[in-house]
């Protein structure tokens, strides 16, 4: 192995305890309890059963049990059978890497690592992504990383390795992206004489390949995403695909045909296995904006094949996004602009949703923090927690990057030569809850910028920090010119933003932590090309008994709980009583809104709620039969505004429209995206896909597992009882 672009100084990478006293072990602060595990498919089969599984006292049933279905493994002869042992396995396993690789020293810092992060997880302050929990400690070259971008070449080889390796990837419960622009359209002629038969007839093999493959040999769907130029001769073919495969399925669902994601519709359909976006310039949102024509062009020779309305182009992606949910935009020049590495190579994909953007043949390993678990009762924001949370997960995470095997030569290369990360953090909405601010207010968006701030900030410091000790990535000194122009970006936002509202202390330590950060980032580099993203967290979300996931909303105010006997218990979300305390309600006038919410499903025209603290329970969507409220476009757009110059990836999320929307609001939507600098943009419209059943309860469609109803998550449908969650993995 080459030796790093900086020189290290061998200086010992510094750890001081938080959480765990020294000499003493985070399992002996935990309160512990027995949970009796079963969780039924909706015919009433049972497909786990686990009984006496030791658990912390904090944890609810439904994180134990998708802890325990989902992630508890088989060592040898020894099955797990708590959480104690789970997190152990893998908190032991990190921590015999760091040593191995000299992060951390052996004796009292590797012992005070071991205990602070067990007790993180434990308290479920933060979550790894599915694939640690599937593989680390099981495998000696564990598969650890949620995302994976993969590149295409034109050709059968090149084609069918890709398909070969994608199942490698889904295999071990992760997923993968590509940009299949490469591939030359049906309208192109082969080397040997002929015809191409194109793109698309492509697509619908990989699509088949995904749909046969279940990740992480769990009951989830492969993740996967592709992405298309465009400028592609075959774009408008792409862009109906899903479009016009929903139409097949409206037919088979009005014979009979069952109309959920696992029935006969939907699974005789093709399209189904794939996130779909289309990577739009610059050049092209100004080409719809002047009603130019639009160059479709060979991928072979470079010369237009056809030219068309853009405008035109434009109204049929964002009619189909309207019909069904699909394609979503990512937006090129904008993704390429904040792209710390560009003299290596433009960044062409991203993950399955959306959060993990850098070159082909690159893995990613995320991990989130739950913000709601850093809040008391009184509603203060415990930033040292925070920080040290973020310090030790981060940590951890460039331990996994040389513990972790790769797929192929390409992404073990480049995963260990640029060392991206993806810190995130989830529960955005519980906690502006639970302070009693609404999501949609600019405290409510000063509070999630400063939070990214300091995540990010955090995450940078203790990149270089493991720079001095280890050197920075062997990358760095390529790119060095490129990776400060896009540091002094971050910056230069950070600056603009005036904190003091949240606090002088809060802000003093915002300013302190970015100083930091650069002044030992300037001397010694970093050690990682990327630092952080937002990841829909569907999963992990659940087992941290997260209300909300990723940075959205509340989706509802209502949640179905299963009961440990059996049944589920209708309960409102944990927020809102928290939320109505900090805004100063009596415990007895909190009961009475509690009933009404019970019984209406709605927070609308509770007793003692006064107007102006309505907006603190807006949700994404509206509740109940005469609920109005809900968040509207706009505040979705501003939320991810604010945060995205503080990340190094993207953001995955979902912009919630009403059913009435238009074809032209889905235009005005990713028009302002685009406008406001995202990176990239996913819409659904409720009740555009006819797996929906028509349910005051629930709009979207039941579990395919246990029949409960589901909520949309980050693209995804998650079950509110079971945690089963189509599509994406975080």
């Amino acid at each position: 192995m080459k030796k790093s672009a900086t020189k290290p100084s061998k200086k010992s990478f510094a750890l001081q305890s938080f959480f765990v006293p020294p000499g003493k072990r985070a399992e002996s602060l935990i309160k512990w309890k027995d949970v009796d595990c079963q969780i039924s498919d909706h015919q009433g089969n049972i497909y786990f059963n686990m009984k006496s599984v030791k658990a912390p006292q904090s944890w609810s049933q439904v994180a134990v049990e998708i802890a325990a279905s989902k992630y508890f493994r088989k060592i040898g002869r020894k099955q797990e059978r708590s959480i104690g042992q789970l997190v152990s396995r893998i908190v032991n396993t990190i921590v015999e890497a760091g040593v191995a690789q000299k992060i951390l020293s052996k004796g009292l810092v590797a012992e005070s690592f071991r205990q602070e992060l067990s007790f993180i997880l434990l308290t479920q302050r933060a979550f790894f992504n599915s694939p640690v929990w599937f593989n680390c400690g099981v495998f000696k070259k564990p598969q650890v990383s949620a995302c994976f971008i993969q590149s295409i070449s034109d050709d059968l080889d090149g084609i069918f390795d890709l398909l070969k390796n994608e199942a490698r990837i889904f295999k071990f419960g992760s997923g993968s992206g590509t940009n299949f622009s490469v591939l030359r359209s049906k309208y192109e002629q082969l080397a040997q004489g002929g015809t191409s038969s194109g793109l698309m007839s492509f697509l619908r093999v990989f699509d088949s390949g995904a749909g046969s493959i279940k990740s992480g040999g769990t009951t989830r769907r492969a993740a996967k995403m592709v992405c298309v130029d465009i400028d592609h001769p075959e774009i408008e073919e792409f862009i109906q695909w899903k479009a016009n495969e929903e139409k097949k399925a409206h037919a088979l669902i009005r014979q009979g045909y069952a109309a959920d994601y696992e029935g006969e519709a939907y699974r005789t359909v093709s399209g189904q296995n794939s996130n779909n976006s289309i990577r739009v310039t610059d050049a092209f949102m100004k080409a719809v904006a002047a009603d130019q024509s639009w160059a479709l062009k060979s991928r072979t020779t470079g010369r237009t094949i056809k030219e068309v309305s853009a405008k035109k182009l434009w109204d049929e992606l964002t009619k189909a996004a309207w019909q069904c949910a699909d394609p979503g935009l990512q937006f090129d020049d904008t993704i390429n602009r904040w792209h710390s590495c560009s003299p290596v190579g433009r960044i062409f994909a991203s993950n399955p949703c959306s959060e993990y953007m850098f070159l082909d043949d690159s893995a990613c390993n995320l991990a989130s923090l739950n913000l709601a678990a850093f809040i008391d009762e009184d509603g203060h924001y415990d930033m040292a927690a925070y920080l040290q949370t973020i310090k030790i997960i981060f940590t951890a995470q460039e331990i996994l990057v040389d513990l972790a095997g790769y797929p192929t030569e390409k992404i073990d290369k480049n995963s260990r030569q640029f060392r991206p990360l993806g810190i995130g953090f989830c529960g955005l909405g519980a906690l502006l809850m639970r302070k009693g601010i609404p999501y949609d207010s600019d405290l409510g968006r000063l509070w999630a910028a400063g939070l990214t701030a300091a995540l990010q900030g955090k995450a940078m410091l203790t990149s270089a920090e493991l720079a001095q000790a280890q050197g920075a990535f062997l990358g760095y000194k390529k790119v060095k010119a490129s990776y400060q122009k896009v540091m002094r970006k971050h910056l230069s936002n950070f600056k603009a933003q005036d904190f003091s509202q949240l606090g002088s202390g809060i802000s003093l330590i915002l300013n302190e932590i970015w100083h930091q950060a650069f002044q030992l980032g300037a001397r010694v580099g970093f050690r990682n090309a990327q630092f952080s993203l937002m990841a829909p967290t569907g999963t992990i979300g659940l087992v941290m008994d997260c209300d909300t996931t990723g940075i959205e909303p509340e989706y509802s105010l209502i949640r179905y709980k299963k009961l440990s006997g059996g049944g589920n218990l209708l309960l409102t979300s944990q927020s809102v009583t928290p939320g109505l305390r900090r805004l100063g309600y009596s415990e007895k006038e909190i009961q009475e809104i509690q009933n009404y919410l019970q019984k209406h499903l709605q927070i609308e025209g509770a007793p003692h709620l006064k107007v102006e603290h309505f907006a603190v329970f807006d949700c994404a969507q509206k509740n109940g039969k005469t609920g109005r409220r809900q968040i509207s476009v706009a505040a979705h757009l501003k939320m991810m505004a604010v945060i995205q110059p503080y990340l190094s990836g993207a953001i995955s999320k979902t912009v919630n429209l009403p059913r009435e929307s238009t074809i032209h609001q889905v235009s005005e939507v990713y028009r302002q995206a685009w406008q406001l600098g995202l990176k990239s943009i996913a819409i659904y419209r409720d009740g555009c896909k006819l797996s929906q059943p028509l349910s005051q309860e629930s709009d979207y469609p039941k579990c395919a597992e246990c029949g409960s109803p589901t909520e949309l998550v980050g693209g995804c449908y998650r079950c509110t009882n079971c945690g089963f969650t189509t599509g994406c993995i975080s």
